[in-house]
């Protein structure tokens, strides 16, 4: 086993992007340099989402989508970083995630031995006004604020409308090492050289926003990859992409908009790959190889005009689908990247079924450590050493309130609500989720407070009460859970043989076995009754 864990997450990493995974379109030479002496996983699939959820699955190794929709660490779980505290492990996190510091995150990195947070990245609020010695500042390319699609696609009078925190703290940056995510890399390189040789067993934890939006670089990479035909020029740069089911397709977006949106988050994807490189030169110069594994995954991908069939139940069309909006994991968001140097294993590919909580128990079984809670993941240690070929028959995730979905790693079940949305019980004795009053939208999606309706209850495997709220038509109900749009929408692919999912299967054969399936795994890992139930099941 080895002696030290390094996990990298590079937030909304898509696979097929990545060099190593047989990308093309975007350079990335440091995770593909990374790739050849890792084991890359060919199968790895998401579990709960979005950003705070996934990052439940890995430090916490239990899923929580099918209980609540965002939220901190419960009184029931732990992290492991704290079971690593009781064994002796020194613990460091170094981010640029703003998401694990403010409600509904702000607890994940209080068990951490050491914290780093790189200030300004997305919704960070570091900054209250622009810098105003930046005006003219070639430093950094014109953008449009994070406002701008809502306003066009609503009609929003109002130019602060939408508008986001790093609109105002880009102009504090001056060069590219000061944008979050290099300051981010040259963190962390410097704990592993400066700090790491003191401690006798450590792990670090890079948890790196990039290339998540907003996909604001400075050249040579900002222009790296327009289109030679139809150069951008100097037209405000477009950094922030839209959350929607049909850009193009419904005139939202036009196609040299959409065209340019992608070559931004190429740019931003080649940005930190540079950055993520510097981290490999250091465990180079510093020998760690044989003693320390290397992780790097991330927590889902993003939609960049992929086109899947998407809409209501008997009015769905092909559509191109950015960011993460109200639709399935499709393969451009569900399938993941995951590359692991293991000491003593051979780089090479592993085609077998993995998700994320087994991230947890993977750390969890280099370290000898056990978690006080219950956790679903299976330690890929037996994968990696070679004394196993399979560590699990299948896989589930889903965003609360939406489709739920397993696969047994060739067929991919979504499975809709029933009839209508509900029942539907959130469980959490946090009650604190995604804050949405920085980006224009509190007045319409704020979160419900539990009330008089509300149970105490027990998690699978707790004796902790619990508050079960029940939510009922008519109800606020927390952001995120917007599955009655989905209602009766099913969707079952052949992901070896179909790929770009363009045939739903449902109604064959196949989708009644794969209803069992999702029946065995919300079985075994002794989902709420509730769910079964908005699901037909």
């Amino acid at each position: 086993m080895p002696d030290n864990v390094v996990v990298v997450l590079l937030d909304s990493l898509n696979r097929h992007m990545v060099g190593a995974y047989g990308g093309t379109e975007f350079a990335t030479p440091n995770l593909d340099r990374f790739a050849a002496r890792s084991q890359r996983f060919t199968n790895h699939v998401t579990g709960s989402l979005p950003c705070m959820p996934a990052r439940h699955d890995i430090l916490c190794g239990a899923l929580d989508f099918l209980w609540k929709p965002w939220g901190s660490i419960e009184l029931w779980e732990e992290s492991i970083t704290a079971a690593l505290r009781r064994s002796g492990v020194t613990t460091m996190l170094v981010s640029d995630h703003p998401h694990l510091f403010e409600t509904g995150g702000e607890n994940y990195h209080t068990d951490f031995g050491g914290w780093d947070y790189v200030r300004g990245h997305e919704g960070d609020p570091w900054r209250t006004t622009i810098d105003p010695s930046a005006i003219g500042s070639p430093s950094l390319p014109a953008a449009r604020d994070g406002g701008w699609f809502l306003r066009e696609r609503f009609g929003v009078d109002g130019d602060r409308f939408g508008r986001r925190h790093y609109d105002d703290a880009r102009t504090w940056f001056r060069s590219e090492d000061d944008l979050p995510g290099p300051a981010t890399m040259r963190s962390a390189t410097d704990w592993i050289r400066r700090e790491a040789p003191a401690h006798e067993r450590w792990m670090l934890f890079v948890d790196e926003f990039d290339p998540h939006e907003p996909f604001d670089t400075t050249e040579p990479w900002a222009s790296m990859y327009d289109d030679p035909d139809d150069p951008w020029g100097d037209d405000p740069r477009l950094i922030w992409p839209p959350y929607t089911v049909g850009g193009v397709t419904t005139g939202a977006l036009t196609p040299r908009q959409a065209r340019h949106i992608r070559a931004n988050y190429g740019a931003k994807l080649s940005m930190i790959d540079h950055h993520f490189g510097r981290l490999l030169d250091q465990l180079d110069t510093d020998d760690l190889w044989d003693t320390t594994a290397v992780i790097v995954c991330t927590d889902h991908g993003h939609y960049l005009g992929d086109e899947r069939t998407a809409g209501r139940a008997g009015e769905e069309q092909r559509h191109d689908i950015w960011g993460k909006p109200m639709v399935p994991q499709f393969e451009p968001l569900g399938h993941t990247p995951l590359m692991i140097h293991w000491p003593g294993a051979d780089a090479g590919t592993c085609d077998a079924l993995t998700t994320n909580v087994d991230l947890n128990a993977t750390i969890a079984d280099a370290f000898g450590v056990t978690m006080q809670h219950r956790t679903h993941g299976r330690s890929m240690a037996p994968l990696l050493d070679g004394t196993a070929t399979s560590i699990r028959e299948w896989a589930i995730g889903g965003v609360f309130g939406n489709w739920v979905q397993v696969t047994d790693g060739r067929h991919k079940y979504a499975r809709a609500p029933v009839d209508e949305n509900f029942p539907m019980s959130m469980w959490s004795n946090r009650w604190s989720t995604m804050p949405v009053s920085g980006v224009g939208v509190a007045d319409f999606a704020s979160f419900p407070k539990p009330d008089r309706r509300a149970q105490l209850d027990f998690m699978p495997g707790s004796e902790v009460p619990v508050i079960r709220q029940p939510f009922e038509p008519g109800d606020t109900i927390p952001f995120w859970a917007g599955g009655a749009n989905a209602i009766g929408q099913h969707h079952l692919y052949d992901v070896v043989d179909d790929p770009d999912e363009a045939e739903n299967r449902c109604g064959e054969r196949t989708e009644s076995e794969m209803i069992d399936l999702l029946r065995t795994a919300l079985a075994d890992v002794e989902a709420p009754s509730d769910q079964l139930a908005r699901l037909g099941l």
